[in-house]
């Protein structure tokens, strides 16, 4: 299925209006990202590659753009004492960070197993940590939607907040001010809030950049659904990839994603590993597995995009284990 998506008749959410008030709110804390240029990837793939470093971004993924917006949203609405989040790891940590900037007390619910670098940066942030006893996040999701039931108590749920994902909306603005020749976009979809924030802003200030998303093969949930037009849930989600490790995908958000991204692609284990590989000693960037997700993607399908294409590096917060597996150490 090809969404070819274009912003003509589309009532596209969020507004662009809503996105440009997000990117002025997030310039209060943190510059935009870099767009550098790639040239081995260039090379390889005869195309003007560009990748855009989320990992710049405090706790080194992109997830603060909608963590410190959601936040804010739903602080001025009515005081809230504290607010919780179910994670792999880099949604907690960005809302421990925004909690922590705010004010607010946060309690991160974690599958068991998790990415210790992730888990670490969320002790370091000061939020309290409960752990699911389960390596699924549904578990950890079960936990902050009972918890969520005391009074003033906010569950920031990333995979359905309304107000959250014109937060990543924002990395698009960047790439078209940053490059305005730009003619695809390859964006990493786990709870898919990244994709379908970075889709909203493009159909509306450049419908004609295609936006292609990557999931992992080992956890292709939404790959399906977008290829079968309806909710499609996988029974595992087992990837390296803990960023793309979504099992049951919300309707709402695969209507969006169906209506706003123009195509969708896997990738496999060994391709995110080469991926992590080549972008630490080739570009001198470091990518945890989703974040090299986009530049496995590009390796194996660079045709039909245009000539200059950029990828979202989405987050560098790699675990030393697949870090050697990814550099031929284990």
């Amino acid at each position: 299925m090809n969404s070819s998506a274009s912003g003509a008749g589309l009532q596209i959410v969020p507004s662009l209006s809503t996105i440009r008030e997000a990117q002025g709110f997030l310039a209060k804390y943190f510059a935009p990202t870099r767009l550098i240029g790639a040239p081995f990837l260039g090379q390889k793939t005869g195309k003007n590659v560009y990748l855009k470093l989320e990992t710049e971004l405090p706790t080194a993924s992109f997830k603060v753009r909608g963590a410190f917006w959601a936040l804010a949203q739903r602080m001025k609405r009515g005081p809230i004492r504290e607010v919780v989040a179910c994670s792999t790891g880099n949604h907690g940590a960005a809302v421990a960070y925004a909690a922590k900037e705010f004010g607010i007390a946060a309690r991160i619910f974690l599958p068991t197993n998790c990415n210790q670098v992730k888990r670490g940066r969320i002790v370091t942030l000061g939020a309290a940590i409960v752990e699911s006893g389960d390596s699924d996040l549904a578990s950890a999701f079960t936990l902050a939607a009972e918890y969520r039931k005391q009074p003033s108590v906010f569950f920031l749920n990333d995979a359905t907040d309304e107000d959250l994902p014109a937060g990543p909306a924002t990395i698009a603005c960047e790439i078209f001010e940053q490059l305005p020749a730009t003619s695809a976009i390859f964006v990493p979809m786990g709870d898919t809030a990244l994709i379908r924030g970075m889709a909203a802003a493009a159909k509306q200030i450049a419908p004609q950049v295609k936006i292609i998303g990557v999931q992992a093969e080992s956890a292709p949930s939404y790959y399906l659904s977008w290829k079968e037009g309806k909710v499609v849930g996988t029974e595992t989600c087992d990837t390296i990839a803990d960023g793309l490790a979504t099992r049951t995908p919300e309707a709402a958000n695969v209507r969006d994603v169906m209506k706003l991204v123009d195509d969708v692609v896997l990738v496999s284990e060994e391709q995110m590993l080469r991926a992590i590989e080549l972008l630490l000693l080739e570009e001198h960037v470091l990518a945890e597995p989703a974040g090299a997700a986009s530049t496995a993607a590009l390796l194996q399908s660079s045709r039909g995009y245009g000539e200059h294409i950029a990828l979202v590096v989405s987050g560098a917060n790699i675990s030393r284990e697949v870090l050697r597996r990814a550099a031929g150490g284990a």
